[in-house]
């Protein structure tokens, strides 16, 4: 495979590969330290980042605003001259006071889905920053360059696709993930899982087209990465040569000995068998992809489980609603309480079987470097 340095704008990551962002408290300061250390995209995930500070229960906004600048600083002592970045939810409360806590804590690139960034180049203003908009169909790629194109006059430094094979919240409806094959755990040797594959790929191509047309018009490159599903190195090598310029990849560093998790998340991974993934319902009405374990199974079976005071993570999220709370199931998660958590997870995440270096992953998706 001929590896090529991701260029955004005037910094350059000299592995394409960006490690997806995780929350809560999976991909933090030392998992994306680590990452930019071998020359890929380190991401902190600010998603209810300061769930251990001490006031997160009644302070919650102002402990993740701290520990965003804390993770930060994690990360860049490991790696004082990588590219270190933080994943932001749209769909999170005070988001532009995060987006923004993370510029002022010096983050290379800002990279934002759950709904489409729109506003994000208002947010950023005048500041270096890098901004990457995650989308998953050639409609969002269509929405979101043409507003930032038509409101700022600017185009995103990188574009983000993710598939319907990604962990957590996915960026599809039920129907779509259906007709893309994906219902729950993957069979390579599945016909329709193929097919749907085939559609994705043709979904991709569109995306990559509609870039194109932007690029012309504002005389710019706006290198897109890809993810989703991208579990070994002939995924990579199918995702590059589709015209990605990079990959990126979360599953796959969650069992590594420098991921921010509890070993007993990790093991939860390592443990995992195929039929154990499904795609699951959040409490806000998105489906996601997770492990299926005792917590999973008491919300399948719809149960009500009791939940703490509201964080107020979600703008959509109404706590006398809601069959749990998001934010008290992946903390759980995080701390490694995992039959009481929300395990999100990649479609191959079954196949972990032991842990691994960061190295060893990147080294495994794109080969050794000298």
């Amino acid at each position: 495979m001929n590896i090529h340095p991701l260029k955004i704008g005037d910094i350059a990551a000299g592995v394409p590969v960006i490690q997806g962002g995780m929350g809560v408290g999976i991909s933090l300061g030392n998992l994306a330290g680590a990452v930019a250390k071998e020359g890929g995209i380190g991401v902190i995930s600010a998603a209810q980042i300061g769930f251990r500070e001490p006031d997160f229960d009644n302070n919650t906004k102002e402990a993740n605003l701290r520990a965003i600048r804390k993770e930060y600083q994690k990360a860049r002592a490991i790696a004082p001259d990588g590219i270190i970045g933080f994943n932001l939810m749209v769909a999170m409360r005070y988001y532009e006071d995060y987006v923004r806590a993370a510029i002022d804590a010096g983050a290379d690139i800002i990279i934002s889905g759950a709904g489409l960034p729109m506003d994000l180049p208002k947010i950023a203003g005048e500041s270096d920053v890098k901004l990457a908009p995650i989308v998953s169909t050639e409609k969002s790629a269509k929405v979101i360059l043409k507003y930032w194109g038509k409101r700022y006059g600017r185009m995103p430094d990188l574009l983000v696709i993710e598939g319907p094979k990604a962990g957590g919240h996915l960026g599809f409806t039920r129907e779509q993930l259906e007709e893309y094959g994906v219902s729950g755990a993957e069979d390579s040797e599945n016909s329709q899982e193929l097919r749907g594959a085939e559609l994705y790929d043709a979904e991709v191509r569109k995306i990559l087209n509609t870039v194109k047309q932007y690029e012309e018009q504002y005389h710019c490159k706006i290198p897109a990465a890809l993810g989703g599903g991208i579990e070994n190195r002939q995924q990579a090598v199918h995702a590059f040569a589709l015209g990605a310029d990079a990959i990126q990849v979360a599953t796959r560093f969650v069992t590594t000995e420098e991921c921010d998790a509890d070993i007993r998340y990790k093991e939860a991974y390592i443990r995992a068998k195929e039929d154990d993934i499904a795609i699951v319902k959040s409490p806000v009405g998105m489906p996601g992809r997770a492990i299926m374990n005792p917590f999973m199974e008491k919300v399948a079976a719809g149960k009500q489980i009791p939940h703490s005071p509201c964080h107020r993570c979600l703008h959509s999220c109404n706590p006398a609603e809601i069959p749990y709370c998001i934010t008290d199931a992946l903390i759980h998660a995080a701390k490694g309480e995992v039959d009481e958590a929300l395990l999100f997870c990649g479609a191959y995440a079954y196949k972990a079987d032991h842990l691994e270096t960061v190295k060893e992953v990147i080294d495994s998706l794109i080969g050794e470097r000298v």
